[in-house]
C-alpha cells in the first residue's frame, strides 16, 4: 500500500484489494444451531409460563382460594415479567445473552421447585413470581442472539419462528402437562418440570456462542451503559412506542385465555367437560403454530404489512369475542367457539410484528433495550385482564360463590376496554413512523 499527498492509501500494483468489512451476519447453519439453543430455553419458559393454565382449577382446590386470589398468581406473574423487560433489556445490552439465558433457567428452576411444594397460598405466590422473573429474561435473550447471527431481512422471520417454538411449549403444557398433572399429581409433575432446567442449563453453558465472531462464554463487547440515556433514547424512537401498543393490544386476549381464564370459561360457563376444554385450547395453539409461519414469511417479504395485519388481528378478535358475548344465555354454539379460539391463535403471532417495529427503529447496540420495552406491553394488557375479569366475576357470582355462563358473559367484557385503549394508541403513532411500518 502507498500513501499520496492527501493522505489516502493506495494498492500497490497486482495487490488484492482488501475485502470489505461484513455489515450483516451471515446466516447459516451455525446461525441456527445457536437459535436453536437459545429457543431451547424460550420453549422451557413457556412451560414454566403456561402450566398454571391447565392447573386453575387444582390450584383453588389446593389452596382453597376463590377467582379473585386464583387470578392473583398469573397477575403477578406476568407483571414480574412485564416489570423486568426494560431491566432486562438492559442487562442483555451490557452483559451478552448467554449470561442472561442462564440466570433465567436458575430462576425458573428455583421457582417451580418452591411452587411443586408449596402447601399454601403465600410460599406459592412468591414461586410464581421467582418463575415470572427467570422467564422475563429469556425471550428477549434469544431475538438478540437472533440478531448478531441472522441478516437483519430474516429477522421477522425469526421472530416468529420463536414463538413458535414457545407454541410448542403450551402445546407440550396443554396435552402433556395437563395429563400428568391428573396421573401423577401436584408435587410430582411440577418438580419434574423444575428438574428439566438442569439439562437446559447444560446445554446453554456448554455450546451456545452469541455471535460469529464470539467464541463459547465470551459474551459480545460493548461500552459501559448510561442507563438513562439508553432507556430514553429507545422511548424517543416512535417506532419503540408503536412496538408497545401493537404488543399490548394484540397479546393479551389470547395470554389472558391460554394462562387462566380459558379453562375455568370452558369448563364452568360452556358447560364441557376438561379434555374437550382441553381440546379447545389445543386448537388455540394449533392456530398459532399457522399463523406464526404465515406472518413470519409475509412480514419478511413486505415490512409494509405489518400494519395492515395488526388492524385486521385486533379487528377479527374483537368481532369474534363480541359475537360470543352477545350470544343469547352467554352460551354460543361450538362453532363460533372455534371460530373464536381459531382468532385468537393470531394473537400471539401480531405480537411478534410489535418487536419488529422496535428492533427496525433502533440500532443493534440499543435492540435489547428497545424490546424490552415492546415486549412489555402485551404483559401489561394481560394483568389488567387477568385482575379485572377475576374482580368481576367475584363481585357477579351467584349464590354461593358460583360462576355461570352469564357471570363469565359480563366479566369477560372487561377486555374490550384495554381493546379500545391499544387500538386508539396505535392509530395515533402510526402516522409518526416511517411508512414501512
Amino acid at each position: 500500500m502507498s500513501a499520496d499527498p492527501a493522505g489516502t492509501t493506495t494498492p500497490l500494483p497486482g495487490a488484492r484489494p482488501a475485502p470489505a468489512p461484513r455489515t450483516d451476519p451471515p446466516g447459516g447453519r451455525a446461525a441456527w444451531t445457536a437459535w436453536t439453543v437459545g429457543a431451547s430455553v424460550y420453549l422451557l419458559a413457556v412451560v414454566h409460563r403456561t402450566s398454571l393454565g391447565v392447573a386453575g382449577l387444582d390450584a383453588a382446590a389446593r389452596f382453597g382460594i376463590g377467582a379473585s386470589a386464583l387470578s392473583t398468581f398469573a397477575v403477578l406473574q406476568v407483571l414480574v415479567y412485564a416489570a423486568m423487560q426494560i431491566p432486562v433489556g438492559l442487562l442483555v445490552d451490557r452483559l451478552g445473552a448467554r449470561r442472561v439465558l442462564l440466570l433465567g433457567v436458575l430462576l425458573m428452576s428455583a421457582g417451580q421447585l418452591a411452587f411443586a411444594f408449596a402447601a399454601s397460598f403465600g410460599p406459592a405466590l412468591a414461586a410464581r413470581a421467582v418463575i415470572g422473573c427467570g422467564d422475563a429474561m429469556t425471550f428477549i435473550s434469544v431475538l438478540r442472539v437472533a440478531a448478531h447471527w441472522f441478516p437483519a431481512a430474516r429477522n421477522p422471520l425469526i421472530a416468529q419462528l420463536t414463538g413458535l417454538v414457545g407454541v410448542v411449549g403450551n402445546l407440550f403444557t396443554t396435552v402433556v402437562l395437563a395429563q400428568a398433572l391428573h396421573s401423577r399429581g401436584w408435587t410430582v409433575t411440577f418438580a419434574a418440570i423444575g428438574a428439566a432446567g438442569a439439562a437446559v442449563f447444560a446445554l446453554v453453558a456448554l455450546t451456545l456462542r452469541e455471535g460469529p465472531e464470539h467464541g463459547r462464554g465470551r459474551p459480545p463487547a460493548a461500552a459501559p451503559i448510561r442507563v438513562g440515556a439508553q432507556i430514553r433514547a429507545a422511548w424517543a424512537e416512535p417506532g419503540t412506542r408503536l412496538g408497545l401498543w401493537v404488543h399490548f393490544t394484540t397479546a393479551f386476549p389470547a395470554a389472558a385465555f391460554g394462562l387462566l381464564w380459558g379453562m375455568p370459561y370452558l369448563v364452568e360457563g360452556q358447560g364441557m367437560s376438561r379434555a374437550a376444554a382441553g381440546g379447545m385450547l389445543t386448537v388455540l395453539v394449533a392456530g398459532t403454530m399457522v399463523f406464526s409461519l404465515v406472518f413470519g414469511r409475509v412480514v419478511s417479504r413486505s415490512p409494509q404489512s405489518r400494519m395492515p395485519l395488526t388492524l385486521a388481528v385486533i379487528g377479527a378478535t374483537a368481532g369474534s369475542w363480541a359475537a360470543a358475548l352477545a350470544w343469547p344465555g352467554g352460551r354460543p354454539p361450538l362453532w363460533l367457539l372455534l371460530v373464536l379460539v381459531l382468532v385468537m391463535g393470531s394473537n400471539g403471532p401480531a405480537s411478534l410484528i410489535g418487536l419488529d417495529h422496535a428492533r427496525s427503529a433502533n440500532p443493534r447496540e440499543r435492540l435489547g433495550t428497545a424490546s424490552g420495552i415492546a415486549n412489555m406491553g402485551g404483559f401489561v394488557g394481560t394483568v389488567v385482564t387477568l385482575l379485572g375479569v377475576g374482580v368481576l366475576l367475584d363481585a357477579l357470582a351467584g349464590p354461593g360463590g358460583a360462576y355461570t355462563a352469564e357471570t363469565y358473559r359480563w366479566a369477560l367484557c372487561w377486555q374490550f376496554l384495554p381493546l379500545a385503549a391499544g387500538t386508539a394508541m396505535i392509530l395515533r403513532l402510526r402516522r409518526k413512523v416511517a411508512p414501512a411500518g
